[in-house]
């Protein structure tokens, strides 16, 4: 099992409609995508224009191949990539132990 977390950064005040883009993108496209397993969003509450994504695939590739390279991926971006006030930064994780 692969983590992807994407750490996003939105304009101020344009919460509310970023939390309903993303909910809707991940829902409607990625949720469809070969290896998705889950998501969860985390708001910062230090920082109320930051956000974690975390999507759990089953393979790295699922992401970063089959998911990136897919027409969904523009579908995604299309959704949530108006609010992104810079470009989001997005690592892999896998579990140790």
């Amino acid at each position: 099992m692969i983590l992807e977390v994407v750490d996003i950064k939105i304009p101020a005040g344009q919460q509310a409609p970023f939390e309903e883009a993303v909910a809707r993108g991940l829902s409607t496209v990625i949720s469809r995508a070969k290896g998705f397993k889950g998501y969860r969003i985390k708001h910062s509450i230090e920082s109320p224009e930051r956000y974690l994504v975390m999507i759990e695939w089953e393979t790295l590739e699922d992401h970063t191949v089959g998911f990136r390279g897919s027409p969904a991926f523009a579908e995604w971006r299309a959704i949530v990539g108006p609010f992104f006030a810079a470009p989001p930064s997005v690592e892999h994780f896998t579990s140790v132990g």
